[in-house]
C-alpha cells in the first residue's frame, strides 16, 4: 500500500495568519515545525494502519517548507516547484492507493482560517460545474481520474465540513476551530499529532484503488476582486469572460482543467499591482 500526502500549510496546527505561512518570516520558521509535526503524525498513522510506503508532496507556496530532518524517516518527500500536477504530483504513476490532504483549508470567498484558492487574494470564488470549489475539491477531482480515493483531510473545522461534501467517506481531523479568517481556537501539537495519527491509521483501510472516474467535461469559473484581472486571465486560450469580474473555461478532463487553472492563476498573479491589486 502506497499513500500520497499532499501537504499544505494554512490548515496546519497553530497557523492563523499570513506571517505564519509566508516563507522567510520568523513566524513561518516557527510554524514549519508545527506543520512538519502534523505530516509526520499522518505518516506514522498510515504505517500503523498497514501502509508500506508514504510519499509526501510539498504543496504550499514555494513547496519548500517542511523540515526534512524532522520528518518520520520512513517517508520520502517530493519538494520544490514546477510539477505537472502541482499539489497532487505523484498520483499519476499508477502506484498510489490513497491520498491524504494534510494542512488543507477552505476556498476563496468562504468561511475558514486563511481561506483562499491558489492565490492568497485576488480570487474571490471558484466553481466547478456550478459547485463552489476549494483546493481540496479541485484536487479530489484530479486524483479520482487516476482511480485513487482521498482518505484523510486535516485542517480547521470548516475544512472538514467542506470535505464531507466532496469526499464523505474520508476521515477528517480538525486541528483548530474557525473564529475569523485570521483567528482560531487551536489544539496543542501533542494533541493534534495524536488525533491525526489515529485518523490516518483508520483511514488506511480506505486506500483501495478503483476504476478511474470520467466525470467530465468540467466547466470552471473564477471570480476576481478587480475587473482588469478578467482581461489578464482571458489571454489563456479557451478562457473567456463570463461576467463583470468572472471568467470561465471548459475542459474534457480535470487533468486538463487543473493545468489550465494553474496557467490562469499564474497569469493573474503577474497582473496584480502591489498597492491596488
Amino acid at each position: 500500500m502506497k499513500i500520497l500526502i499532499s501537504a499544505d500549510m494554512e490548515g496546519a496546527t497553530g497557523v492563523t495568519w499570513p506571517a505564519d505561512v509566508l516563507p522567510g518570516t520568523p513566524q513561518w520558521e516557527r510554524c514549519r515545525r508545527l506543520f512538519t509535526s502534523d505530516v509526520s503524525a499522518a505518516v506514522a498513522g498510515f504505517l500503523d494502519g498497514g501502509a508500506d510506503e508514504v510519499l509526501i508532496n510539498e504543496a504550499h507556496w514555494s513547496m519548500r517548507n517542511l523540515l526534512l530532518e524532522e520528518l518520520d524517516d520512513r517517508a520520502q518527500m517530493l519538494t520544490g516547484r514546477h510539477k505537472t500536477l502541482s499539489m497532487v504530483e505523484g498520483v499519476q504513476h499508477g502506484d498510489v492507493d490513497g491520498v491524504a490532504f494534510v494542512g488543507y483549508h477552505t476556498g476563496a470567498g468562504t468561511e475558514g482560517v486563511l481561506a483562499h484558492t491558489y492565490l492568497a487574494n485576488s480570487i474571490t470564488g471558484v466553481w466547478v460545474n456550478g459547485a463552489r470549489a476549494s483546493e481540496g475539491r479541485l484536487n479530489a477531482l484530479v486524483v479520482a481520474e487516476y482511480g485513487v480515493p482521498v482518505v484523510l483531510i486535516t485542517g480547521d473545522d470548516k475544512t472538514c465540513e467542506d470535505a464531507k461534501d466532496y469526499v464523505p467517506d474520508a476521515r477528517c481531523v480538525a486541528v483548530k476551530d474557525y473564529v475569523s479568517r485570521y483567528a482560531a481556537v487551536c489544539r496543542t501539537p501533542a494533541r493534534t499529532a495524536a488525533d491525526i495519527r489515529e485518523a490516518a491509521r483508520e483511514a488506511a483501510v480506505l486506500a483501495v484503488r478503483h476504476e478511474p472516474a470520467s466525470g467530465g467535461p468540467f466547466t470552471l469559473e473564477l471570480e476576481f476582486d478587480a475587473e482588469h484581472l478578467v482581461g489578464a486571465a482571458s489571454v489563456v486560450p479557451g478562457v473567456e469572460r463570463s461576467g463583470e469580474r468572472r471568467v470561465a473555461y471548459t475542459s474534457p478532463t480535470m487533468y486538463e482543467g487543473i493545468r489550465c487553472f494553474k496557467a490562469v492563476t499564474t497569469v493573474v498573479s503577474a497582473a496584480v499591482e502591489e498597492q491596488y491589486g
